[in-house]
Protein backbone atom coordinates (compact mmCIF):
# COMPACT_ATOMS: atom_id res chain seq x y z
CA UNK A 1 0.00 0.00 0.00
CA UNK A 2 1.77 3.04 -1.28
CA UNK A 3 1.31 6.59 0.80
CA UNK A 4 -1.88 7.61 -1.31
CA UNK A 5 -3.66 4.78 -0.10
CA UNK A 6 -2.32 4.96 3.49
CA UNK A 7 -3.27 8.67 3.16
CA UNK A 8 -7.03 8.04 1.66
CA UNK A 9 -7.14 5.53 5.04
CA UNK A 10 -6.15 7.88 7.75
CA UNK A 11 -7.55 10.91 6.87
CA UNK A 12 -10.28 11.85 7.50
CA UNK A 13 -12.06 8.90 9.26
CA UNK A 14 -9.30 8.02 11.20
CA UNK A 15 -8.08 11.14 12.39
CA UNK A 16 -11.83 12.01 13.27
CA UNK A 17 -12.39 8.86 15.18
CA UNK A 18 -8.80 9.24 17.05
CA UNK A 19 -9.11 12.57 17.68
CA UNK A 20 -13.22 11.87 19.28
CA UNK A 21 -12.24 8.70 21.46
CA UNK A 22 -9.14 10.91 23.00
CA UNK A 23 -11.52 14.15 23.76
CA UNK A 24 -14.14 11.90 25.67
CA UNK A 25 -11.49 10.00 28.06
CA UNK A 26 -10.14 13.87 28.69
CA UNK A 27 -11.14 15.97 31.49
CA UNK A 28 -12.08 18.58 28.95
CA UNK A 29 -15.26 16.83 27.90
CA UNK A 30 -17.12 17.41 30.98
CA UNK A 31 -16.75 21.54 30.30
CA UNK A 32 -18.27 20.64 26.20
CA UNK A 33 -20.79 18.55 27.15
CA UNK A 34 -23.51 20.58 27.25
CA UNK A 35 -22.70 21.56 23.80
CA UNK A 36 -22.94 17.85 22.35
CA UNK A 37 -26.70 18.17 21.31
CA UNK A 38 -25.95 20.98 18.81
CA UNK A 39 -22.67 19.15 17.40
CA UNK A 40 -25.20 16.24 17.32
CA UNK A 41 -27.46 17.45 15.83
CA UNK A 42 -25.46 20.11 12.84
CA UNK A 43 -23.72 17.11 11.44
CA UNK A 44 -27.00 14.88 10.52
CA UNK A 45 -28.32 17.75 9.07
CA UNK A 46 -25.31 18.71 7.18
CA UNK A 47 -24.74 15.05 6.43
CA UNK A 48 -28.04 14.43 4.89
CA UNK A 49 -28.23 17.52 3.29
CA UNK A 50 -25.02 16.66 1.45
CA UNK A 51 -26.13 13.30 0.50
CA UNK A 52 -29.36 14.64 -0.92
CA UNK A 53 -27.47 17.51 -2.78
CA UNK A 54 -24.74 15.19 -4.14
CA UNK A 55 -28.01 12.39 -4.61
CA UNK A 56 -26.31 9.67 -2.56
CA UNK A 57 -28.92 7.42 -1.62
CA UNK A 58 -26.50 5.17 -0.27
CA UNK A 59 -25.08 7.32 2.16
CA UNK A 60 -28.48 9.13 2.73
CA UNK A 61 -29.72 6.02 3.94
CA UNK A 62 -26.59 4.68 6.10
CA UNK A 63 -26.99 8.33 8.32
CA UNK A 64 -31.04 7.98 8.47
CA UNK A 65 -30.26 4.15 9.81
CA UNK A 66 -27.65 5.35 11.65
CA UNK A 67 -30.46 8.26 13.65
CA UNK A 68 -33.04 5.50 13.83
CA UNK A 69 -30.36 3.04 15.72
CA UNK A 70 -29.29 5.41 18.13
CA UNK A 71 -32.87 7.38 18.76
CA UNK A 72 -34.27 3.54 19.46
CA UNK A 73 -30.81 2.82 21.53
CA UNK A 74 -31.85 6.12 23.41
CA UNK A 75 -35.69 5.99 23.79
CA UNK A 76 -34.88 2.00 25.34
CA UNK A 77 -32.01 2.66 27.77
CA UNK A 78 -32.78 3.97 30.91
CA UNK A 79 -29.14 5.94 31.97
CA UNK A 80 -27.81 5.22 35.46
CA UNK A 81 -24.97 6.78 36.68
CA UNK A 82 -22.35 8.71 34.90
CA UNK A 83 -19.21 7.69 33.97
CA UNK A 84 -17.41 9.36 37.11
CA UNK A 85 -19.99 7.31 39.77
CA UNK A 86 -19.74 4.19 38.06
CA UNK A 87 -20.89 2.32 34.56
CA UNK A 88 -24.13 3.33 32.86
CA UNK A 89 -26.67 0.86 33.53
CA UNK A 90 -29.02 0.18 30.42
CA UNK A 91 -32.66 -1.65 31.51
CA UNK A 92 -33.07 -5.50 29.67
CA UNK A 93 -35.20 -3.23 26.14
CA UNK A 94 -32.09 -1.19 26.05
CA UNK A 95 -29.85 -4.02 25.88
CA UNK A 96 -31.77 -5.97 23.05
CA UNK A 97 -31.78 -2.56 21.35
CA UNK A 98 -28.31 -2.52 21.75
CA UNK A 99 -27.94 -6.25 20.74
CA UNK A 100 -30.27 -5.21 17.49
CA UNK A 101 -28.61 -2.17 16.63
CA UNK A 102 -25.19 -3.61 16.31
CA UNK A 103 -26.19 -6.70 14.20
CA UNK A 104 -28.35 -4.25 11.70
CA UNK A 105 -26.26 -1.40 11.38
CA UNK A 106 -23.41 -3.08 10.21
CA UNK A 107 -25.48 -4.87 7.37
CA UNK A 108 -27.35 -2.11 6.40
CA UNK A 109 -24.15 -0.38 5.59
CA UNK A 110 -23.31 -3.44 3.35
CA UNK A 111 -26.68 -3.74 1.83
CA UNK A 112 -27.29 -0.03 0.84
CA UNK A 113 -23.34 -0.40 -0.47
CA UNK A 114 -24.33 -3.31 -2.72
CA UNK A 115 -27.92 -1.83 -3.72
CA UNK A 116 -27.55 -0.29 -7.17
CA UNK A 117 -27.08 3.17 -6.86
CA UNK A 118 -30.42 5.09 -8.57
CA UNK A 119 -29.95 8.16 -7.30
CA UNK A 120 -33.00 9.80 -5.32
CA UNK A 121 -36.20 8.35 -7.51
CA UNK A 122 -38.72 6.31 -6.22
CA UNK A 123 -37.70 3.50 -7.32
CA UNK A 124 -34.49 3.41 -5.73
CA UNK A 125 -35.60 4.43 -2.22
CA UNK A 126 -38.13 2.82 -1.55
CA UNK A 127 -36.41 -0.39 -1.44
CA UNK A 128 -34.31 0.88 1.25
CA UNK A 129 -37.39 2.33 2.72
CA UNK A 130 -39.38 -0.66 2.95
CA UNK A 131 -35.82 -2.21 4.75
CA UNK A 132 -35.72 0.56 7.37
CA UNK A 133 -39.40 0.14 8.22
CA UNK A 134 -39.45 -3.38 8.74
CA UNK A 135 -35.94 -3.06 11.12
CA UNK A 136 -38.23 -0.82 12.66
CA UNK A 137 -41.00 -3.00 13.33
CA UNK A 138 -38.35 -5.33 14.56
CA UNK A 139 -37.34 -2.75 16.89
CA UNK A 140 -40.90 -2.17 18.09
CA UNK A 141 -41.63 -5.64 18.71
CA UNK A 142 -38.53 -7.02 20.30
CA UNK A 143 -37.92 -4.21 22.74
CA UNK A 144 -41.22 -3.97 24.04
CA UNK A 145 -40.72 -4.50 28.22
CA UNK A 146 -42.74 -7.79 27.90
CA UNK A 147 -40.71 -9.31 25.95
CA UNK A 148 -37.98 -9.00 28.02
CA UNK A 149 -39.51 -9.45 31.47
CA UNK A 150 -36.88 -11.05 33.69
CA UNK A 151 -33.67 -10.58 31.38
CA UNK A 152 -31.12 -9.15 33.45
CA UNK A 153 -29.55 -5.51 33.39
CA UNK A 154 -26.88 -5.08 31.41
CA UNK A 155 -24.10 -2.57 31.92
CA UNK A 156 -21.37 -0.86 30.13
CA UNK A 157 -18.79 -3.47 31.11
CA UNK A 158 -21.32 -6.08 29.46
CA UNK A 159 -19.72 -7.63 25.70
CA UNK A 160 -21.61 -7.77 22.84
CA UNK A 161 -21.76 -11.33 21.64
CA UNK A 162 -19.14 -12.74 19.26
CA UNK A 163 -21.76 -13.79 16.91
CA UNK A 164 -23.18 -10.27 16.89
CA UNK A 165 -19.59 -8.76 16.30
CA UNK A 166 -19.25 -10.92 13.15
CA UNK A 167 -21.45 -8.47 11.50
CA UNK A 168 -18.82 -5.84 12.23
CA UNK A 169 -16.28 -7.69 10.74
CA UNK A 170 -18.11 -8.54 7.86
CA UNK A 171 -18.70 -4.73 7.28
CA UNK A 172 -14.91 -4.00 7.69
CA UNK A 173 -13.99 -6.84 5.04
CA UNK A 174 -16.34 -5.85 2.51
CA UNK A 175 -15.39 -2.02 2.44
CA UNK A 176 -11.83 -2.80 2.31
CA UNK A 177 -12.28 -4.87 -0.52
CA UNK A 178 -14.20 -2.15 -1.94
CA UNK A 179 -11.47 -0.07 -1.70
CA UNK A 180 -9.09 -2.17 -3.47
CA UNK A 181 -11.63 -2.22 -6.44
CA UNK A 182 -12.77 1.22 -6.37
CA UNK A 183 -9.84 3.03 -4.90
CA UNK A 184 -12.75 5.58 -3.62
CA UNK A 185 -12.47 7.21 -0.17
CA UNK A 186 -16.19 6.56 1.31
CA UNK A 187 -15.04 2.95 1.65
CA UNK A 188 -12.82 4.25 4.23
CA UNK A 189 -15.37 6.10 5.53
CA UNK A 190 -17.68 3.57 6.20
CA UNK A 191 -15.04 1.60 7.61
CA UNK A 192 -14.33 4.28 10.50
CA UNK A 193 -17.60 4.56 10.61
CA UNK A 194 -18.25 0.85 11.47
CA UNK A 195 -15.71 1.40 13.75
CA UNK A 196 -16.71 4.92 15.49
CA UNK A 197 -20.62 2.40 15.61
CA UNK A 198 -18.77 -0.27 17.63
CA UNK A 199 -17.18 1.95 20.48
CA UNK A 200 -20.23 3.61 20.83
CA UNK A 201 -22.28 0.00 21.64
CA UNK A 202 -19.16 -1.66 23.09
CA UNK A 203 -18.03 1.21 25.46
CA UNK A 204 -20.98 4.22 25.75
CA UNK A 205 -24.70 2.93 25.12
CA UNK A 206 -26.07 5.58 26.54
CA UNK A 207 -25.37 9.26 27.75
CA UNK A 208 -23.35 11.83 26.55
CA UNK A 209 -20.37 10.14 25.23
CA UNK A 210 -22.93 8.01 22.68
CA UNK A 211 -23.75 11.17 21.41
CA UNK A 212 -19.97 12.48 20.50
CA UNK A 213 -19.47 8.97 18.81
CA UNK A 214 -22.69 8.63 16.72
CA UNK A 215 -22.17 12.14 15.33
CA UNK A 216 -18.29 11.34 14.20
CA UNK A 217 -19.75 8.14 12.69
CA UNK A 218 -21.87 10.54 10.82
CA UNK A 219 -19.58 12.98 10.18
CA UNK A 220 -17.14 10.68 8.85
CA UNK A 221 -19.17 9.53 6.37
CA UNK A 222 -20.20 13.18 5.09
CA UNK A 223 -16.59 13.97 5.33
CA UNK A 224 -16.06 11.00 3.36
CA UNK A 225 -18.58 11.84 0.24
CA UNK A 226 -17.03 15.45 0.03
CA UNK A 227 -13.53 13.81 -0.15
CA UNK A 228 -14.93 11.15 -2.56
CA UNK A 229 -17.09 14.28 -5.26
CA UNK A 230 -13.48 16.02 -5.23
CA UNK A 231 -11.75 12.66 -6.02
CA UNK A 232 -14.35 12.22 -8.85
CA UNK A 233 -13.78 16.16 -9.89
CA UNK A 234 -10.64 15.89 -9.91
CA UNK A 235 -9.67 12.58 -10.85
CA UNK A 236 -10.19 10.27 -14.57
CA UNK A 237 -12.62 7.50 -13.29
CA UNK A 238 -11.21 4.80 -15.98
CA UNK A 239 -7.62 5.18 -15.65
CA UNK A 240 -7.13 6.60 -11.48
CA UNK A 241 -4.62 9.49 -12.18
CA UNK A 242 -5.50 13.25 -12.03
CA UNK A 243 -7.90 15.01 -14.75
CA UNK A 244 -8.23 17.80 -16.96
CA UNK A 245 -9.37 20.26 -13.92
CA UNK A 246 -6.33 19.01 -11.50
CA UNK A 247 -4.22 19.81 -15.14
CA UNK A 248 -5.46 23.58 -15.12
CA UNK A 249 -4.83 23.73 -11.58
CA UNK A 250 -1.37 22.69 -11.96
CA UNK A 251 -0.88 25.15 -14.41
CA UNK A 252 -2.06 27.51 -11.96
CA UNK A 253 0.60 27.10 -9.17
CA UNK A 254 3.56 26.54 -11.59
CA UNK A 255 6.97 28.42 -10.79
CA UNK A 256 9.55 29.91 -13.55
CA UNK A 257 11.23 26.38 -13.98
CA UNK A 258 9.03 23.55 -15.36
CA UNK A 259 8.60 22.09 -18.31
CA UNK A 260 5.09 20.26 -19.59
CA UNK A 261 4.80 17.32 -21.65
CA UNK A 262 2.15 16.01 -23.90
CA UNK A 263 1.82 12.30 -24.61
CA UNK A 264 -0.55 10.98 -27.48
CA UNK A 265 -1.40 7.07 -27.76
CA UNK A 266 -0.33 6.19 -31.28
CA UNK A 267 -2.85 4.78 -33.84
CA UNK A 268 -5.86 4.80 -30.88
CA UNK A 269 -8.32 4.60 -33.25
CA UNK A 270 -7.35 1.97 -34.95
CA UNK A 271 -7.55 -0.17 -31.46
CA UNK A 272 -11.23 0.86 -30.51
CA UNK A 273 -12.00 0.48 -34.42
CA UNK A 274 -10.85 -2.88 -34.61
CA UNK A 275 -11.14 -4.72 -31.28
CA UNK A 276 -13.68 -2.90 -29.24
CA UNK A 277 -13.79 0.30 -26.83
CA UNK A 278 -12.96 -2.52 -24.42
CA UNK A 279 -9.51 -2.88 -25.62
CA UNK A 280 -9.18 0.66 -26.26
CA UNK A 281 -10.15 1.36 -22.37
CA UNK A 282 -7.93 -1.06 -21.18
CA UNK A 283 -4.65 0.30 -23.15
CA UNK A 284 -5.68 4.12 -21.92
CA UNK A 285 -4.85 2.12 -18.24
CA UNK A 286 -1.86 0.25 -19.20
CA UNK A 287 -0.57 3.43 -20.23
CA UNK A 288 -1.65 5.73 -17.86
CA UNK A 289 -0.34 3.23 -15.33
CA UNK A 290 3.36 3.76 -16.84
CA UNK A 291 2.68 7.65 -16.93
CA UNK A 292 1.97 7.65 -13.02
CA UNK A 293 5.64 5.80 -13.09
CA UNK A 294 7.61 8.36 -14.88
CA UNK A 295 10.38 9.57 -13.50
CA UNK A 296 11.71 12.78 -12.45
CA UNK A 297 8.91 13.26 -9.91
CA UNK A 298 6.29 14.15 -13.32
CA UNK A 299 2.78 14.22 -12.40
CA UNK A 300 0.67 12.77 -15.07
CA UNK A 301 -3.12 13.83 -15.79
CA UNK A 302 -5.48 12.59 -18.55
CA UNK A 303 -6.52 15.24 -20.63
CA UNK A 304 -9.06 13.53 -22.72
CA UNK A 305 -9.35 11.11 -24.53
CA UNK A 306 -5.99 9.33 -25.73
CA UNK A 307 -3.96 12.56 -24.67
CA UNK A 308 -2.08 12.67 -21.32
CA UNK A 309 -0.22 15.46 -20.28
CA UNK A 310 3.09 15.35 -18.10
CA UNK A 311 4.38 18.30 -15.14
CA UNK A 312 8.23 18.52 -14.37
CA UNK A 313 8.64 20.97 -11.64
CA UNK A 314 12.26 22.68 -11.00
CA UNK A 315 12.98 21.11 -14.37
CA UNK A 316 14.49 21.68 -17.74
CA UNK A 317 12.85 19.86 -21.47
CA UNK A 318 16.37 18.51 -22.00
CA UNK A 319 16.44 16.60 -18.35
CA UNK A 320 12.65 16.06 -18.74
CA UNK A 321 13.86 14.21 -21.75
CA UNK A 322 15.65 11.02 -20.50
CA UNK A 323 12.46 10.32 -18.43
CA UNK A 324 10.06 10.52 -20.87
CA UNK A 325 12.04 8.43 -23.60
CA UNK A 326 12.71 5.66 -21.72
CA UNK A 327 8.98 6.16 -20.35
CA UNK A 328 8.02 5.98 -24.37
CA UNK A 329 10.90 3.04 -24.33
CA UNK A 330 9.03 0.88 -21.38
CA UNK A 331 5.75 1.24 -22.88
CA UNK A 332 7.15 0.05 -26.79
CA UNK A 333 8.12 -3.11 -24.73
CA UNK A 334 5.02 -3.58 -22.97
CA UNK A 335 2.88 -5.62 -25.40
CA UNK A 336 -0.30 -5.76 -24.41
CA UNK A 337 -2.32 -9.11 -24.85
CA UNK A 338 -5.92 -9.02 -26.32
CA UNK A 339 -8.23 -10.76 -23.82
CA UNK A 340 -11.21 -13.44 -24.09
CA UNK A 341 -14.08 -11.83 -25.69
CA UNK A 342 -11.78 -9.06 -27.29
CA UNK A 343 -9.83 -12.05 -29.35
CA UNK A 344 -13.01 -13.02 -30.81
CA UNK A 345 -13.60 -9.84 -31.92
CA UNK A 346 -10.34 -9.56 -33.76
CA UNK A 347 -11.35 -13.01 -35.13
CA UNK A 348 -14.62 -11.88 -36.46
CA UNK A 349 -13.16 -8.80 -37.50
CA UNK A 350 -10.63 -10.83 -39.40
CA UNK A 351 -13.19 -12.81 -40.97
CA UNK A 352 -15.11 -10.16 -42.58
CA UNK A 353 -11.96 -8.32 -44.07
CA UNK A 354 -11.00 -11.40 -45.85
CA UNK A 355 -14.52 -12.87 -46.37
CA UNK A 356 -12.65 -16.83 -46.68
CA UNK A 357 -13.43 -18.50 -43.04
CA UNK A 358 -16.82 -19.52 -42.27
CA UNK A 359 -18.01 -19.22 -38.68
CA UNK A 360 -17.10 -22.74 -37.81
CA UNK A 361 -13.75 -22.76 -38.86
CA UNK A 362 -13.24 -19.74 -36.93
CA UNK A 363 -14.61 -21.14 -34.07
CA UNK A 364 -12.47 -24.04 -34.41
CA UNK A 365 -9.18 -21.72 -35.20
CA UNK A 366 -9.76 -19.92 -31.84
CA UNK A 367 -9.86 -22.71 -29.70
CA UNK A 368 -6.83 -24.30 -30.93
CA UNK A 369 -5.04 -20.72 -30.71
CA UNK A 370 -6.56 -21.02 -27.00
CA UNK A 371 -4.60 -24.13 -26.72
CA UNK A 372 -1.83 -23.12 -27.84
CA UNK A 373 -1.21 -20.46 -26.09
CA UNK A 374 -2.28 -21.74 -22.67
CA UNK A 375 0.92 -23.77 -23.29
CA UNK A 376 3.58 -21.23 -24.71
CA UNK A 377 5.09 -18.68 -22.74
CA UNK A 378 5.14 -15.63 -23.96
CA UNK A 379 8.75 -15.32 -24.51
CA UNK A 380 9.11 -12.76 -27.62
CA UNK A 381 10.41 -9.53 -29.05
CA UNK A 382 8.40 -6.20 -29.46
CA UNK A 383 9.38 -6.71 -33.28
CA UNK A 384 7.35 -9.90 -33.72
CA UNK A 385 5.07 -10.76 -31.07
CA UNK A 386 2.24 -13.54 -31.22
CA UNK A 387 -0.90 -12.64 -33.06
CA UNK A 388 -3.46 -12.36 -30.11
CA UNK A 389 -0.41 -9.17 -28.58
CA UNK A 390 -0.76 -5.41 -29.71
CA UNK A 391 1.50 -3.15 -29.52
CA UNK A 392 1.24 0.35 -28.33
CA UNK A 393 3.25 3.42 -28.65
CA UNK A 394 3.22 6.57 -27.91
CA UNK A 395 4.17 10.22 -29.10
CA UNK A 396 5.43 12.88 -26.94
CA UNK A 397 6.10 16.92 -27.10
CA UNK A 398 7.77 18.38 -24.48
CA UNK A 399 9.20 22.26 -23.89
CA UNK A 400 9.74 24.49 -21.01
CA UNK A 401 9.76 28.25 -20.73
CA UNK A 402 11.40 30.69 -22.99
CA UNK A 403 11.47 34.09 -24.02
CA UNK A 404 9.35 33.39 -26.89
CA UNK A 405 6.63 31.57 -24.36
CA UNK A 406 6.58 32.21 -20.92
CA UNK A 407 2.66 31.99 -19.56
CA UNK A 408 2.02 27.85 -19.11
CA UNK A 409 -0.53 28.66 -22.04
CA UNK A 410 2.14 29.15 -24.41
CA UNK A 411 4.08 26.58 -23.47
CA UNK A 412 1.40 24.07 -24.01
CA UNK A 413 1.30 25.57 -28.08
CA UNK A 414 4.89 24.95 -28.01
CA UNK A 415 3.97 21.47 -27.15
CA UNK A 416 1.90 20.97 -29.32
CA UNK A 417 3.76 21.91 -31.86
CA UNK A 418 6.35 19.29 -30.91
CA UNK A 419 4.03 16.80 -30.44
CA UNK A 420 2.72 17.31 -34.32
CA UNK A 421 6.63 16.67 -35.33
CA UNK A 422 6.90 13.30 -33.77
CA UNK A 423 3.92 12.33 -35.42
CA UNK A 424 4.51 13.46 -38.91
CA UNK A 425 8.24 12.05 -38.16
CA UNK A 426 6.91 8.63 -37.92
CA UNK A 427 5.31 8.74 -34.48
CA UNK A 428 6.83 6.51 -31.52
CA UNK A 429 9.07 9.55 -30.81
CA UNK A 430 9.62 12.48 -27.84
CA UNK A 431 10.44 15.67 -29.77
CA UNK A 432 12.01 18.89 -28.00
CA UNK A 433 10.32 22.50 -28.93
CA UNK A 434 13.64 23.62 -29.17
CA UNK A 435 15.08 22.46 -32.74
CA UNK A 436 18.77 22.06 -31.42
CA UNK A 437 19.82 18.32 -31.47
CA UNK A 438 20.29 16.95 -28.41
CA UNK A 439 22.38 14.18 -27.90
CA UNK A 440 22.15 11.67 -25.64
CA UNK A 441 24.09 9.27 -22.94
CA UNK A 442 26.87 7.52 -24.70
CA UNK A 443 27.54 10.06 -27.52
CA UNK A 444 24.06 8.38 -29.58
CA UNK A 445 22.89 10.97 -31.47
CA UNK A 446 18.84 11.62 -31.24
CA UNK A 447 17.04 11.26 -34.85
CA UNK A 448 14.47 13.81 -33.21
CA UNK A 449 15.19 11.20 -30.07
CA UNK A 450 13.54 7.98 -31.95
CA UNK A 451 15.82 5.00 -31.08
Amino acid sequence: MNAKNWKAWLVPGGLLLALTAVLVNSSFFVQIGPSLGFYYGGVFAAGLLLAWRFNSSRVLFSLISLLLAHLAVDFYSASQGTPAQGPFVVTASGGTAILLAALLIPLNFIAFAAMRERGLVIAGIAPRFGLLLLESVIFAVLCRPENNPVSPHRTVADKIPLWILLSFVAAIAFFIWCFFKTRKPIEPGFVWATFAVLIWLEFAPAGRPSLAYVATAALILAASLIETSYVLAYHDELTGIRGRRAFNECLLSLDQQYAIAIVDIDHFKKFNDTYGHNVGDQVLCMVAARLSKVGGDGQAFRCGGEEFAIVFRNTSAKEAFDHLNALRQGIEKSAFQVRGSDRRAERIAATRRDGREDSRNDLRTRETDRRRSSKRKATFTTKNPPSDYLLVTVSIGVAEPSTRYRQPEQVIQAVDQALYRAKHKGRNRVELASTTPLRLAGGKRAQGSRL
